[in-house]
């Protein structure tokens, strides 16, 4: 058996399963589309759930992909043992009603044994309990002795996710000699030990459960198979674990190189070499699919990741950042089957800079903050670390709870997960609330799921706002109907529609949906699953019907005024890429018919002059009445081209590009104008922060522009009439208010101090001495922080040595109090931060402050007496 690498048995695989009629499609990116059941991809099947329940069809009814998951659920294991990782490739071939089992087992055997080159004798196939027919297949037609197939109960080889499709599997087990085994004699397939490891697993998608244990015949079955591509290279390769396979050996020497150290010299320090050299390939990928840093989400996953290794780093002694030179080895070891690392290389190493950075600034005072705790549980002889405290690190200090749990295991200590996750309840209540109930889909519970799959919408909008068809299905917000009657709201679809639908950050069209007698107003265009274009609105008068003609009729305005928007975008991201450089990526946009919001990558601010470069930029392109032409190409000849596409956006193997002029080409399916000059002028409005690593600008274009600058204008006369001065003079009419703000402000303080010294009298006779420490406790009227600091600072002038009590009532409700004690006061115990912690209670307020100086709020003027009297007593205390 040849030793493949990784990228040849990927490409084996996929090469395979096209000779066999299937289409090989690309990875789904690690963002679900359309599914809020999962943060993440974590398995070949999941992007694929639409054609698998009939909501959509696919491109072919045969399959194949390798695709790229990412599981968390055992993180805290990785590293500890060689088994477990985050980040893994999933081969999988599809089928959607068309082979089933003949096919699914003959076609794994021949793919294991005479492209692999797998042993047959080292192979044993396992099927479910009750799976007869997938037996029979094993021994008559593969040719397996009975003894070496095996059966297994529901728990090992049927799949099933609560109600939904589901079915029996069939595994294939691979052995691989005593080597690896437990060294038991009764050792065979279904052991623990890591001599017999499945490689293969076969889904029989044939039955539709319920959830209670009821199951019926699908009339159409699936095959969904899963073969993760680091364990079958485990295999061929003959290595103890997946980190020795040849693209994870290459990550984990590039580790061992900047930590000056060895594998499996140290098992302690091997711990951390694993758990990086899985992190860091989990991170560059997220990172390549647009997934920002962040507290929540799959932004936390991300950040976990990052940092964890990060921390591990330190714990090998690697000075200095490190992220970024191992993810140059993920990315040249993995650009083979995913182009897309090497496209946005240049983003993916600054964003993995940025964040380690972050978080290198903030670990050494988390670290420092977690040791006061250590010490505190010791001393109270506690084992738990309270969840407000763990908390507190993860909000604060950017620690994620895992890393936290992390540091105390190693320790001895544990945290309270549970009192974590309740202080975590207020951030997560949005999100989950935004979530809403899903179904196996992952999507949400609407009318729409019960839409035949086989009903879809054509868009004829590209080249009308007028049209004519035919009405397929009606639904109300409950229910697919046959009529929708004057003053009810709903939903129409048609076979053809010039309505555009809410997609690609364009928002939707509106308009009016008419014939001879019935009206509708289209008040939203929405894309549904399937290739269905709904359109929401009202009935404003008269009947539809399923099967009437209708005339559908575009809001031409609004359409216009929207691809104005929209085709500036295009030339604002060629703009900002020329401007900041290639790592600038269109990271999610806006785009209606009064405004643009575009969000790209980019890690700082934009200088003023950064922004008008921009700005000058577009608005050069706009006056160039540069052509703007469309055309439908492959993907790969698309991007040869230099056509810009979408963060993690899924695209079809034919898009559209729009090219504008030689300046802009990108991947989109909006509308857009004819030319560059119909946008007329264009002005950013606001470029701001909105995430790690991603800015936002709002602009405006055409007669937007100009009724911002309408608005400016009268602002500005408005202004102008109000400082009784004309417009042109306004700036100087201005600073001359500013200089005689400043000189008033100036005599206002003098005034201040004067009424301030006026009210306090000649005071020095109610010094008294406490211990031999003087003490000037004094009530005041209306005087404020400001002023009473300055009194204090010249009572302790002419007092020399001692402490300064001032009190003062600013209204009834409203009391400042200032403490001061001098070197000397202080030396015998004074404090003035005690003084007035405990002194403030009394005026119903609190405060405090350091030794020499402190200050207080209250709500109760009446009880500053008690604040005078109770003065001496308090340093009375004090004094040693």
């Amino acid at each position: 058996m040849q030793a493949y690498g990784v990228n040849d048995l990927r490409r084996m695989f996929l090469e395979f399963f096209e000779s066999k009629g299937h289409l090989v499609m690309n990875s789904s990116s690690l963002v679900p589309h359309n599914d809020n059941s999962l943060l993440l991809i974590n398995s070949g099947m999941a992007p694929l759930k639409p054609y698998f329940t009939g909501q959509e069809k696919p491109p072919r009814n045969r399959v194949a992909t390798c695709q790229k998951c990412i599981r968390t659920g055992d993180i805290e294991n990785v590293g500890k043992t060689a088994r477990h990782g985050t980040f893994f490739e999933m081969l999988g071939n599809f089928s959607f009603g068309d082979y089933f089992k003949h096919e699914a087992i003959a076609w794994s055997w021949e793919f294991m044994t005479e492209v692999v080159g797998l042993e047959k004798d080292r192979l044993y196939p396992s099927v479910y309990e009750k799976d007869d027919e997938a037996f029979e297949i094993w021994e008559k037609e593969i040719g397996i002795a009975p003894e070496n197939i095996f059966r297994f109960g529901k728990k090992d080889n049927f799949w099933e996710h609560g109600a939904g499709p589901c079915g029996p599997c069939s595994e294939i087990y691979y052995d691989r000699g005593a080597k690896y085994g437990c060294g038991d004699p009764n050792c065979t397939v279904g052991c623990e030990c890591d001599r017999y490891i499945e490689v293969w697993n076969n889904v029989f998608t044939q039955f539709n459960g319920d959830g209670n244990g009821n199951y019926t015949e699908l009339e159409n079955k699936n095959i969904d198979t899963g073969m993760g591509l680091e364990r079958l290279a485990a295999v061929v390769q003959d290595v103890t674990s997946i980190f020795d396979i040849d693209t994870m050996k290459a990550i984990r020497d590039k580790v061992c190189e900047l930590a000056h150290t060895e594998y499996q010299v140290d098992a302690k320090k091997d711990v951390s070499i694993r758990k990086i050299t899985d992190h860091i390939r989990s991170t560059t990928f997220m990172a390549s699919d647009g997934v920002i840093p962040s507290n929540e989400g799959r932004g936390y996953v991300f950040r976990r990741l990052l940092r964890g290794a990060a921390r591990h780093g330190r714990l090998l002694g690697i000075k200095g950042n490190f992220m970024a030179e191992l993810s140059k080895v993920v990315i040249a070891g993995h650009k083979d089957g995913y182009p897309e690392l090497e496209e946005k290389k240049e983003y993916i190493l600054k964003l993995l800079s940025i964040e380690e950075d972050k978080f290198n600034n903030t670990i050494d005072q988390g670290l420092s903050i977690l040791a006061d705790m250590e010490k505190e549980l010791e001393k109270s002889n506690k084992k738990v670390l309270a969840g407000e405290d763990v908390f507190k690190l993860y909000d604060t200090y950017g620690f994620p709870i895992d890393l936290t749990k992390e540091i105390l295991e190693e320790k001895g200590f544990e945290v309270d997960e549970k009192g974590f996750k309740e202080s975590m309840e207020v951030q997560r209540v949005t999100a989950r609330s935004a979530r809403g109930t899903t179904n196996y889909m992952g999507a949400e519970e609407t009318v729409y799921q019960q839409i035949d799959a086989n009903i879809t919408s054509v868009f004829v909008g590209y080249e009308k706002l007028t049209h004519n068809s035919e009405i397929t299905i009606l639904t109300t917000d409950t229910e697919i109907t046959n009529e929708l009657v004057a003053g009810q709201k709903g939903t129409i679809l048609v076979k053809e529609t010039p309505f555009y639908a809410t997609s690609g950050g364009q928002s939707a069209d509106s308009g009016i949906i008419s014939t001879k007698d019935a009206e509708f107003e289209v008040e939203d265009t929405i894309k549904l699953q399937g290739g269905k274009i709904g359109h929401v609105g009202t009935v404003t008068k008269g009947i539809f019907k399923k099967n009437d003609t209708v005339t559908l009729q575009v809001n031409t305005a609004l359409r216009a005024a929207t691809a104005k928007n929209h085709s500036a975008t295009h030339l604002l991201q060629k703009a900002l890429r020329t401007v900041l450089g290639t790592h600038v990526e269109q990271a999610g946009s806006m785009v209606s018919e009064d405004r643009l919001r575009f969000d790209f990558t980019h890690f700082s601010a934009l200088s003023s002059e950064e922004i008008i470069k921009v700005e000058t930029l577009v608005n050069e392109q706009i006056t160039n009445s540069l052509p703007v032409n469309t055309k439908v190409m492959n993907i790969e000849d698309a991007k040869k081209q230099g056509a810009m596409a979408l963060f993690g956006e899924k695209y079809s193997s034919d898009v559209r590009v729009v090219s504008m002029g030689e300046y802009s080409k990108e991947l989109c399916g909006g509308t857009h104008v004819t030319n560059t000059g119909v946008i007329t002028v264009f002005k950013i409005l606001t470029e701001t922060g909105i995430a790690a690593g991603v800015r936002r600008i709002e602009a405006l274009t055409g007669n937007g522009v100009f009724d911002y600058y309408k608005e400016l204008e009268n602002e500005l006369y408005g202004a102008a009439k109000a400082a009784k001065t004309e417009p042109n003079q306004l700036t100087n009419k201005i600073e001359n208010y500013l200089e005689e703000i400043k000189a008033l402000k100036s005599e206002n303080e003098k005034l201040k101090s004067k009424l301030a010294n006026n009210s306090l009298g000649d005071v020095m006779n109610q010094v008294i001495e406490v211990k031999g420490v003087k003490l000037l406790a004094v009530k005041l009227v209306d005087v404020d922080m400001n002023e009473l600091r300055n009194l204090g600072d010249q009572l302790k002038e002419k007092l020399g040595e001692g402490v300064i009590l001032l009190a003062s009532a600013m209204a009834p409700d409203k009391v400042n109090l200032l403490a001061m004690a001098t070197d000397g006061a202080m030396a015998k115990g004074a404090h003035a931060g005690n003084m007035i912690k405990d002194l403030a209670a009394l005026v119903g307020g609190g405060g405090g402050g350091r030794p020499n100086m402190a200050q207080a709020g209250g709500k109760n003027a009446a009880g500053i007496d008690k604040v005078i009297t109770n003065a001496q007593d308090v340093l009375g205390n004090q004094i040693k």
